[in-house]
């Protein structure tokens, strides 16, 4: 079983990701802020973080490189940025993919 970390400030977005792993036989669990992120990520490292750079503390970015600082877990951005210099950066620090939202769910979780 894969353990997934999805971090979004918006409830919709992980609750979607949430009932779609999971459908999948994944185990999920949520943080809708980069602070319980991080402390999820220090109590237990997922396979895979799904990360939002447009959070209400810190921003995703911010995570990326406290993450990269001590692990290379796979991270896939998703976001609803969409300049070049948003991907460049995020890819930069250590993101494995970018996705930009609106997405279709359906293809990020193929």
């Amino acid at each position: 079983m894969t353990f997934v970390l999805a971090v979004d400030d918006d409830p919709a977005i992980l609750r979607t990701l949430s009932i779609n792993l999971r459908a999948r036989g994944d185990e999920v669990e949520t943080a809708g802020d980069g602070r319980s992120a991080l402390q999820i990520i220090d109590e237990r490292m997922p396979d895979v973080v799904i990360l939002d750079l447009g959070l209400p503390d810190l921003d995703g970015v911010t995570v990326l490189k406290r993450l990269r600082s001590y692990a290379q877990v796979p991270v896939v951005v998703l976001s609803a940025r969409h300049e070049a210099d948003d991907k460049v950066e995020a890819l930069d620090e250590g993101a494995d993919d970018f996705v930009t939202k609106p997405f279709d769910i359906e293809e990020l979780l193929a």
